[in-house]
């Protein structure tokens, strides 16, 4: 199974990109796993669309096309979801030039976040779920991963947090299962 990593976060020391280095380690044997950074992604212009998506724009959507099942790490920002990542499921809406449907269109999603706040991201996560349904994906109906106090749990890019490293391992294996489910 092909599982994509996006993060929302752009940050070098990204605690939600640290998070989905951790899942990569993390992943069930026989899942394949690759992480698309969204550096590059122009803000969405329906002008610039009708002109033919940008180089980054055809690169996220054949990511997410190719993968099984999309993971996506949310920081919070002012309580909702990051800017760059809520542009992303924007540009993945949309039909491609020889696409027959849009690359979220049915596509299986799982939410994950870290925050240094006491919350973790529970409020980014809501909004994201909602964008995403929007979107037509598919937002699997699991327990979340809130990483709360990320500062404390993840040291130089590393989930070090053993708890919280066994929690992501059990919801990636429920999550694959699942996607491997409705296969």
């Amino acid at each position: 199974m092909k599982l994509l990593g996006i993060s929302g976060s752009l940050r070098r020391a990204s605690y939600n990109t640290a998070l989905l280095h951790a899942a990569a380690e993390l992943a069930p044997n026989g899942t394949e796993f690759a992480i698309h950074g969204l550096h590059g992604l122009p803000l969405f212009d329906q002008d610039v669309e009708e002109q033919g998506d940008p180089a980054a724009v055809v690169a996220l959507k054949e990511a997410i096309a190719a993968a099984d099942a999309l993971l996506l790490a949310s920081p919070e920002y002012n309580g909702g979801i990051t800017g760059v990542l809520k542009n992303a499921i924007d540009w993945a809406s949309r039909k491609g030039t020889a696409r027959e449907a849009a690359p979220l269109a049915g596509k299986r999603v799982c939410i994950i976040g870290a925050s240094p706040g006491i919350t973790g991201t529970v409020r980014a996560q809501d909004a994201l779920r909602l964008v995403l349904r929007r979107a037509g994906a598919i937002v699997e109906p699991q327990g979340e991963v809130l990483v709360f106090q990320a500062h404390t749990k993840i040291a130089e890019g590393k989930l070090v947090d053993e708890r919280t490293r066994e929690a992501l391992a059990r919801h990636l294996q429920n999550f694959v299962a699942q996607v491997m489910r409705a296969s």
